[in-house]
């Protein structure tokens, strides 16, 4: 326990605060981040929500829709809306579960596959043209923090995390 401490102490450098402002400012950039990265749908004609769906449903062999429905936290009605249109493009298909027949589950049709692959691939080829755009120094920093980013995906979809919205 005394080593510990000693370390401590030793770390000269102080730790990075989080406030309200920063927090702010972090959620506007995820948004607007988000929003130019959802341009590769439109170019497909699906909506953001619709190529979100599809993309889980194509990294998946078989997926209940009421897991579906938690993955992308959106409400029954909402997902029977997008999910439905996406079976009237051929893109998904709904079948029962052979051993729930109450349940359904959402399959990728060749078709939704190679679409999801497209729209993969077309945020890919954007995000590395802009990103060569910027400086060196600015690169290796996203480099770095791609740890970081993914541990705070993680920690936002944590099940202890589920809670506080609802406070």
């Amino acid at each position: 326990m005394g080593d510990a401490g000693a370390d401590e102490s030793a770390d000269a450098t102080p730790r990075a605060t989080f406030d309200a402002e920063a927090a702010a400012r972090m959620r506007r950039m995820i948004g607007r981040l988000a929003r130019a990265m959802n341009q590769s749908a439109s170019s497909e004609d699906l909506t953001p929500a619709q190529a979100s769906v599809l993309a889980v449903v194509a990294a998946r062999r078989r997926i209940r829709l009421s897991a579906l429905a938690q993955v992308e936290g959106l409400n029954p009605t909402m997902l029977s809306r997008v999910v439905g249109r996406l079976d009237d493009l051929g893109l998904i298909e709904r079948v029962v579960d052979e051993r729930d027949q109450r349940a359904v589950i959402a399959c990728a049709t060749p078709a939704g596959k190679a679409k999801s692959q497209r729209i993969r691939e077309q945020r890919t080829r954007e995000l590395l043209a802009v990103i060569e755009l910027l400086p060196p120094s600015t690169s290796e920093i996203l480099l770095a923090a791609l740890p970081a980013f993914e541990e705070l995906t993680d920690a936002i979809r944590s099940p202890a995390m589920s809670g506080l919205s609802e406070a």
